[in-house]
């Protein structure tokens, strides 16, 4: 899928209307589906526990809160990308507080062609996370296997005596006489002998 085809959630967390009108706007919705809006804290901690976002905008300050807290929780253990917008005053000290978590940050006020080079900066994020979420996966399907296979190769060894080297062996060649992964050749041992 190209990039001009994808669309990503986002969830706006802000207090102000205004904003969140404003904000609506340049989120199109051939673009940006489903758009959430949370109007405090306590709303947007509740909406990112019941699912995920691809993206995350906090219009700080919030709830009396200047909002970091928030957004270094949202990008902390999810694969969220999120633009924290605070008050040009506060910028430097709220960007010491956020960047090295990987929250984006914007000074306000925006202008419309700011927030929209801020999405597309999301977008790319978004995308190197997808590509590390597809290596991660694929990583761990690779160690699962490992596991698979060495656990066969111990049941090899505790039931029919043979080596290690010998279980290995026996494993890979099951796996090529049969044309077949040597995950499937480990499930059948697995299934015989556990």
């Amino acid at each position: 899928m190209s990039l001009k085809e994808r669309t990503y959630s986002v969830l706006l967390i802000s207090s102000s209307d205004a904003f969140n009108e404003k904000a609506s706007g340049f989120l199109s919705a051939s673009r940006y589906l489903p758009v959430s809006v949370a109007r405090s804290i306590a709303a947007g901690e509740r909406m990112l526990a019941e699912r995920s976002y691809d993206f995350v905008i906090v219009n700080a300050p919030i709830s009396g809160s200047d909002g970091a807290r928030l957004a270094i929780d949202a990008v902390a253990n999810r694969d969220t990308v999120v633009l924290l917008l605070v008050r040009s005053e506060v910028y430097p000290a709220m960007f010491d507080r956020s960047a090295e978590h990987g929250v984006f940050l914007l000074a306000k006020p925006l202008s419309r062609a700011a927030f929209t080079t801020a999405l597309r900066w999301m977008e790319s994020a978004r995308e190197r996370l997808r590509s590390t979420e597809k290596k991660m996966l694929s990583f761990e399907e690779k160690m699962e296997e490992i596991r698979l296979v060495n656990r066969a190769k111990w049941l090899l060894i505790r039931e029919l005596k043979m080596t290690e080297p010998d279980a290995h062996r026996y494993i890979e060649k099951q796996a090529m006489d049969r044309c077949v992964a040597r995950r499937l050749v480990a499930e059948e041992i697995v299934k015989t002998y556990a």
